[in-house]
């Protein structure tokens, strides 16, 4: 019997919105003729009676199209660089629609809503980083992420931010320890509030930012310095802005044509129907355009629950033809996006938002998975959160909280995310969300990005978390860089920055992510004094002793079980004002399952991290 969560065989077939093709056969705006100026316009809208081409270049005045049997069609006429264009169509019904090109690569400055002519003349200086980055992004490396809203970074007036962050950001996150960054959309969008993630422009970097050659500039700057690059990537749903993909030809070319399905209720927006071979097409071919074009080095794609289910925000049931829930014509989509992605682009990421329990997200396509390289776990994040947001007194009661995702931990390959969504809508900072006064809302912190570092999975901080702001994030205004100032904040930013950079240089961390071979609890259970502890393993053979004290109590004569022999370094306290116990030698005696004991104090709310060092006898 099938598996009812395999979908359906598909092959991308490269033939439709690829922007790889020769230049005849490309949808979208082409100058086919330089010296006179010639550029060619084609577009696909089947369902339309005529269409016309308007423009800045001739008045707005329609300028009539050809139709091939393929539903495409196309006219050529002369232009300038940088005039805006539409397409106008007379639909079925006998309507007209105006509409963006779909295919644009760039687009007029909001609220403008046409698409602009642009020429690529960019020239590449990152071959060695290309050539270098399969062996960069392996399982078996670290990989510390720092997400970015590129317009509320840093206050940079009137310039084009793409340009005149590049160096900035570029040189602070390498100083900061971080491998990658990941963009918060940057595919044009109408609406600011959206932070990008209501598309309108799936093969346009928005403008607010730049022209696509300032983009490119961004790019190939992180690159040259070290730094990967993430685009965050939208093809769950998309806006129902007139100028969009909405009706695009007078028919709903790619949301469904029952509008109770098509209706995303929950952001007001449009599902794609992902039944169709030409949203397919369109959505993989948007994918590889960033990844050749723009030489990014992974996709994050958003909102893969509202995907995987039928019935995700739907107030009515939906089956599929195994009578299950799941959207098999999604499974189809991913597994063909990761296959192409994978296959063309050797060392290229996919990483899932993906809340729920569906199985095998990060397995391998021929075993019955998506074939994504991470998930997002937002089970980690959601359950740790609440535990720290408890008053410590009351936290023995949910101990569990902060155990629970290593019954998990090796079901897919993670990235534990603290992201933007976590200090936005009226959640607070994750510094206000510590319990506590001033001063243990930051020993709280600290301990709990300890804590996140040492876990396993990768890593994903959002912007600013190492200023540690009390107010949440505001996508209209810089990040509170005043903070660095105060005493307390600056000293928690060099924390982070050191910490970070703790995880890149210590193996027992990443080397070994992905398996019980990595970790070992020393005790996971004592709910009563409510200390973690844990050792990370490298396949170098490094070991790390990691000891939370999750109460601000300080712990004296604390015992912990070891199976390992031998002397126990302090490598990183959290707890600026306490000097801890340099050297801990272990004890002849057994402590709990293990027949060695170690004997240390713990500073109130505070992370310890050891590093052993065998004796020379004969280790237990």
């Amino acid at each position: 019997m099938r598996n009812k969560n395999t979908g359906d065989a598909y092959v991308y077939k490269n033939s439709l919105f690829s922007q790889s093709k020769h230049k005849s056969g490309r949808l979208g705006a082409v100058c086919v003729d330089s010296a006179k100026n010639l550029w060619r316009f084609s577009v696909y809208a089947p369902s339309c009676r005529e269409a016309a081409l308007v423009g800045s270049f001739n008045g707005w005045a329609p300028i009539p199209m050809q139709r091939s049997v393929s539903g495409i069609w196309s006219v050529e006429t002369t232009a300038a660089e940088g005039d805006l264009y539409k397409f106008r169509f007379v639909a079925a019904d006998g309507n007209l629609c105006y509409r963006a090109d779909p295919c644009a690569h760039y687009a007029g400055l909001r609220p403008e809503t046409a698409s602009r002519l642009w020429q690529d003349r960019y020239r590449w200086h990152d071959r060695a980083w290309i050539a270098n980055r399969a062996e960069l992004h392996e399982k078996a490396r670290p990989m510390a992420v720092y997400e970015v809203h590129l317009g509320s970074w840093r206050d940079y007036g009137d310039q084009p931010i793409y340009r005149a962050a590049a160096k900035d950001l570029a040189a602070y996150v390498a100083d900061q320890g971080y491998t990658h960054i990941e963009l918060m959309p940057i595919t044009e969008y109408p609406f600011d509030g959206s932070w990008g993630y209501q598309v309108t422009g799936y093969f346009a970097p928005t403008s607010r930012y730049g022209t696509p050659a300032d983009f490119k500039y961004f790019v190939d700057t992180m690159h040259r310095h070290g730094i990967g690059v993430l685009l965050d990537w939208v093809p769950a749903h998309f806006p129902r802005d007139a100028h969009g993909l909405r009706q695009f030809d007078g028919s709903p070319l790619f949301e469904h044509p029952d509008e109770r399905m098509a209706v995303h209720e929950q952001w007001g927006t449009l599902r794609f129907n992902f039944d169709s071979d030409t949203v397919k097409d369109f959505l993989i071919s948007s994918a590889l355009f960033w990844l050749s074009e723009y030489h990014i080095d992974g996709l994050r794609i958003d909102a893969v629950s509202s995907m995987l289910y039928l019935d995700y925000d739907r107030t009515f049931s939906l089956q599929n033809r195994y009578g299950g829930k799941e959207n098999l014509a999604t499974l189809t989509l991913f597994r063909a996006l990761n296959a192409e992605i994978h296959s063309r682009f050797p060392g290229v990421l996919t990483i899932a938002e993906e809340a729920t329990d569906f199985p095998s997200i990060t397995a391998p396509i021929e075993s019955g998975g998506l074939g994504f390289d991470y998930k997002w776990n937002m089970g980690w994040m959601n359950d740790t959160l609440r535990y720290m947001q408890t008053d410590p007194i009351f936290r023995s009661g949910n101990h569990t909280l902060m155990t629970f995702s290593m019954m998990y931990a090796f079901n897919e390959h993670y990235v534990l995310p603290l992201s933007h969504d976590e200090c936005v809508h009226g959640k607070k900072s994750l510094l206000d969300k510590m319990a506590g006064d001033y001063e243990t809302k930051f020993a709280a912190l600290r301990t709990y990005l300890a804590y996140m570092f040492t876990h396993p999975g990768k890593k994903l901080l959002f912007m600013g978390t190492e200023l540690a702001p009390f107010l949440e994030w505001r996508f209209y205004e810089p990040l509170e860089w005043k903070m660095m100032q105060f005493d307390t904040h600056r000293d928690f930013s060099r924390y982070t920055r050191s910490l970070v950079r703790f995880y890149r240089e210590n193996e027992a961390l990443w080397s070994l992510d992905d398996s019980w071979d990595g970790f070992c609890w020393s005790n996971a259970d004592d709910a009563i004094f409510e200390v973690l502890s844990y050792f990370r393993i490298g396949a170098g053979g490094q070991i790390l002793l990691c000891v939370f004290n999750m109460t601000p109590v300080r712990r004296e004569n604390y015992l912990l079980g070891s199976p390992y022999a031998g002397e126990f370094r302090l490598v990183l306290n959290s707890d600026p004002a306490d000097e801890g116990e340099t050297v801990i030698q272990t004890q002849k005696k057994r402590q709990g399952t293990f027949a060695n004991a170690l004997q240390l104090t713990l500073p109130p709310q505070s992370a310890l991290i050891y590093q052993y060092s065998p004796n020379d006898t004969e280790q237990e």
